[in-house]
């Protein structure tokens, strides 16, 4: 069994078969990007960040901490953006190749986010979804589980988004240095491990990469620094907001796969979620469809969802918050990789 993910290649024709085994015979008409809500959700975004950023630390300077109740809203607006980088790594954001990437790239530092190392990352995850390097859930055997379970769980709690805040680092590091280090360090067993290992090897390696690194986190440390100025004595308050949202992030992106059989279909769940949330979180709980048509824009999942033959799969993850709580059992005892290699057999 071929362990990369079956239905995701650069062409996307075995997604257009995807499509129409669906029952849909006009892929254009519902794969169109959404531009007038991924422009209204930007500038919901942006405004957002703008909040957090200047108008909270004046209204916390000026209102005491009355003004704490915005950081609710603010938080809660995580998930969308995110789902607006996503939508840009994935090319379907704004119609436009420079457009998407530029507007892709701006939210990322407004996360701060390193965009060329997410985008990267989160392709290599299509690609290799749940090799053996994908797996935080899983407990490798002859390792102790004690430490493997506080592992996972700080990365659950925030670990996941810190790192990826820290990789722009690496950046600064000497080129060979780094690619000693993964080439050492990396996990990358199975059947596709020296592939993986050397396509994160030639990522580290790209001098074009490293240097926008460095000047988006740059900006990112600016920006933030200048944040930190403007709150004066209220600045854990930025500080909790960060983590908030690091929180989630690093919650939303196990949760899908947590505990997913090698030989599921997109190797992700799908899960129910009230319509009020839907747009929130741009559909992230149709994450297996996803992972099936990797192309359509994040508006299409649902169309999708109705016209499948099979309406049970399309909820077998449970609901979303269930899962999301659900991940905290902790990573599979049973589970190893070198079952995994069995599977794939």
């Amino acid at each position: 069994m071929n362990r990369a993910n079956p239905v995701h290649d650069e062409t996307g024709e075995n997604t257009l078969r995807g499509v129409a085994q669906l029952g849909i015979g006009n892929i254009g008409g519902i794969g169109g990007i959404g531009v007038s809500i991924n422009f209204a959700l930007i500038a919901l975004v942006v405004t957002a960040m703008g909040i957090e950023l200047v108008g909270l630390a004046l209204l916390l300077r000026h209102a005491g901490a009355v003004a704490l109740g915005l950081v609710v809203p603010i938080v809660m607006l995580t998930p969308t953006h995110w789902g607006l980088i996503h939508e840009s790594i994935h090319g379907q954001l704004l119609p436009q190749r420079s457009a998407n990437e530029n507007a892709g790239r701006g939210l990322s530092i407004l996360l701060a986010l390193p965009f060329d190392a997410v985008r990267f990352g989160h392709l290599m995850h299509h690609r290799f979804t749940r090799e053996p390097y994908d797996q935080p859930d899983i407990h490798a055997s002859g390792k102790r589980y004690g430490l493997a379970r506080l592992r996972y769980l700080g990365m659950l709690c925030g670990g996941f988004y810190l790192a990826e805040v820290l990789t722009p680092c690496v950046a600064f590091l000497p080129v060979k240095l780094v690619q000693r280090l993964l080439n050492e360090q990396f996990n990358a067993d199975g059947e596709h491990g020296d592939q993986i290992r050397r396509r994160f090897v030639d990522f580290a390696g790209s001098e074009r990469r490293r240097k926008q690194t460095r000047r988006d986190f740059a900006a990112t440390l600016a920006m933030y620094g200048a944040a930190c100025a403007l709150y004066g004595r209220w600045w854990p308050v930025l500080l909790l907001i960060g983590y908030l949202r690091g929180a989630w992030i690093s919650l939303a992106d196990n949760m899908p796969h947590y505990g997913v059989e090698l030989d599921r279909p997109g190797r992700a769940r799908n899960f129910k979620l009230a319509r009020a949330w839907q747009t929130v979180v741009m559909n992230h709980h149709l994450h297996c469809l996803h992972h099936l048509h990797p192309t359509l824009p994040w508006s299409a999942l649902p169309r999708l969802a109705a016209d499948a033959e099979d309406a049970s799969v399309l909820s077998d993850g449970g609901g979303y918050l269930r899962a999301l709580l659900r991940q905290f059992r902790g990573p599979d005892r049973a589970a190893s990789h070198a079952g995994a290699d069995a599977i794939s057999g």
